[in-house]
C-alpha cells in the first residue's frame, strides 16, 4: 500500500494488458490487512485492519456478478470485475481535470489484483447523478407519458434513441438492493442537499458527460446516458467522483455506425442480457432470476470486452 505521503499521487491505468481469470467467489475473500465491511450488488468493500494507520482508505473489489431489473443474477460473467475496474481507472485519467476522483492506488492484495482499487473514503451523496444525451430507457417511458423527463420539458415527437437538443441532468434516488431507483427533479435534490450542492452536482455531471460523449464518439461509440456518484472527503469537503464510471454496467453505449433512432440499438452494455431476460427466458420478475445459458454468458462478456477495447484502444487477452 502507498505510504501516506503518496495518497494524492493518483494511480494511472498504464498500458499493460488485462488478462482473464476465473470468476470471483460467491462469498467475500479474506484479505490480509483488510476487513470485509459490506457487499453490494456487484462490489465488496473492505476497510483497513484495526491496527492500520490508513483509516481514511477503503478497498473496493469488483466481482463478476451481474444485475438486471434490480436482481443479482445467479450466473457470473467471467472477467467482468477486471473489465469494469480497468475501464474505470482509464476513465478517471480522462476526466481528472474536471473533478478529482477517489482512486488512491492499484497496489492491492494478490487475490484481487486487477479487480480492486484502494480508494479515499468519502461521504457519498444519496443521489444517482444521471446524464442523458439520448432518449431511451426510463427517460423515454416518462417522456411518452408527460413530454418531460424529471420535470425537463422536451420537444414533441421524439422517438426511441433520438438525440436530445442538449444533454440533461435527470437525478435518481438511491434505492435499497432489490428496489428500483426513482427519477426525481432537480428541485427534489435541492430540497434534500441544498440548492448550491444540487446545482454543483448537475453542472459537474453534465461536464463529465460532455467530455465522455466526445471521447466515446471519437472511438465509434455513442454514449447515450450514464450515471455518476459523488462524495466529499471528510478532511476538506472536496467534491470527489467515486464508485465506478462509464462502464457497461452504468452506461449505455451504442454503435455510432449503426445508430438509427426509432427503436433498440446495437449496444455494448448489458442491454443484450436485459432483452434476453425480458423476451426469451420466460422469467417472471416476481420470482428468482434464472441461471444464464453459456451462450448468453459468453455474448454478454464479449460486449464488455468490446466496449473496453474500443474505448481504450488496448487489447483484453484470454
Amino acid at each position: 500500500m502507498d505510504p501516506p505521503g503518496a495518497r494524492r499521487r493518483r494511480a494511472r491505468a498504464g498500458d499493460k494488458l488485462v488478462g482473464v481469470t476465473t470468476s470471483t467467489p460467491a462469498t467475500p475473500l479474506q484479505l490480509e490487512g483488510w476487513e470485509h465491511v459490506t457487499s453490494g450488488k456487484i462490489r465488496d468493500l473492505y476497510e483497513p485492519s484495526v491496527a492500520s494507520p490508513f483509516s481514511d482508505l477503503i478497498l473496493v473489489v469488483t466481482t463478476d456478478k451481474i444485475s438486471a431489473y434490480d436482481h443479482v443474477l445467479p450466473t457470473p460473467i467471467p472477467d467482468k470485475g477486471k473489465i469494469l475496474t480497468a475501464l474505470t481507472v482509464w476513465w478517471f485519467d480522462q476526466l481528472k481535470d474536471i473533478v478529482p476522483n477517489h482512486l488512491v492506488s492499484l497496489d492491492v492484495p494478490a487475490p484481487v489484483q486487477g479487480r480492486a482499487m484502494v480508494c479515499q473514503r468519502l461521504t457519498m451523496f444519496p443521489v444517482e447523478c444521471v446524464a442523458r444525451g439520448y432518449l431511451t430507457g426510463s427517460g423515454l417511458a416518462e417522456y411518452r407519458q408527460t413530454g418531460q423527463v424529471t420535470g425537463i420539458q422536451l420537444p414533441p415527437g421524439l422517438s426511441d434513441a433520438d438525440r436530445l437538443p442538449h444533454p440533461i441532468f435527470t437525478p435518481a434516488t438511491k434505492a435499497e438492493q432489490g428496489e428500483h431507483d426513482q427519477n426525481v427533479p432537480l428541485a427534489a435534490v435541492a430540497d434534500q442537499l441544498g440548492r448550491d450542492t444540487a446545482e454543483r452536482l448537475r453542472d459537474t455531471t453534465l461536464a463529465l458527460y460532455t467530455r465522455a460523449e466526445e471521447v466515446a464518439r471519437e472511438r465509434g461509440l455513442i454514449l447515450a446516458d450514464t450515471k455518476f456518484e459523488f462524495g466529499v472527503e471528510a478532511a476538506n469537503g472536496l467534491l470527489t467522483l467515486g464508485d465506478e464510471v462509464l462502464t457497461p454496467d452504468s452506461s449505455r453505449y451504442w454503435d455510432a455506425q449503426t445508430w438509427a433512432p426509432g427503436g433498440p440499438q446495437a449496444s455494448f452494455d448489458k442491454q443484450f442480457l436485459r432483452d434476453w431476460l425480458a423476451n426469451e427466458s420466460g422469467w417472471d420478475r416476481n420470482s428468482k432470476p434464472p441461471a444464464l445459458p453459456d451462450g448468453i454468458v459468453q455474448k454478454t462478456r464479449q460486449r464488455y470486452v468490446d466496449a473496453y477495447e474500443r474505448l481504450t484502444g488496448r487489447a483484453f487477452f484470454a
